[in-house]
């Protein structure tokens, strides 16, 4: 893998954990209203997992296939 390829993809990880967080945030500071909407938070869960997939599908990119 090129030095650019695992920088840009290591940039994208930076990113997708950063908005990982920035939903769980969001999530935990909905649960907590008293009058919170069920299905936006549904909708930000899911959202969170779908990034998750993403973060681990980047980490296996970035590391090398080692045949034992």
């Amino acid at each position: 893998m090129a030095r650019h390829d695992e920088r840009e993809l290591r940039d994208e990880l930076i990113a997708l954990r950063s908005e990982h967080r920035d939903l769980d945030a969001e999530i935990a500071a909905l649960e907590l209203a008293s009058a919170a909407d069920q299905l936006h938070i549904r909708r930000l869960k899911k959202r969170k997992l779908a990034i998750k997939d993403q973060m681990a599908s980047v980490e296996d990119r970035l590391r090398p296939d080692i045949i034992a």
